[in-house]
């Protein structure tokens, strides 16, 4: 479904595999990669492409038929209530940024839908 959906956006928009690459910072294979099922692009990189495509992230995983369906989950950033700063957690022996630990806390609500746990 996402590759198909990739390959259908881009054509409509009659964009070439390096326009594309060029927008993202990468490769012109590593974009072919994604439309031809051979590479599956990060979570960073699908929201990229949900952008740069003016659709969601969920029309290009397959979760809604129509490219401009608001996004199912509305929510506000709840991570201000945590104070980041007096938190220290550490990964390899370093410790993770602010940033880092609201990417972390990002991936675990991602994970949590695709398990349908997530806090409605």
């Amino acid at each position: 479904m996402f590759l198909n959906r990739l390959t259908e956006l881009r054509k409509s928009k009659r964009w070439s595999l390096q326009y594309i690459a060029d927008r993202l910072g990468i490769a012109k294979s590593t974009y072919a990669g994604y439309e031809s099922g051979y590479r599956e692009p990060s979570l960073e990189a699908t929201k990229m492409l949900a952008d740069l495509y003016g659709t969601s992230v969920d029309f290009l995983l397959g979760r809604v038929t129509e490219p401009n369906h608001p996004p199912a989950i509305q929510r506000t950033e709840h991570i201000e209530l945590l104070e980041l700063d007096q938190v220290t957690i550490t990964v390899d022996g370093k410790s993770l940024s602010s940033g880092e630990i609201k990417h972390v806390i990002a991936f675990i609500r991602v994970l949590r839908e695709m398990d349908g746990t997530a806090k409605k």
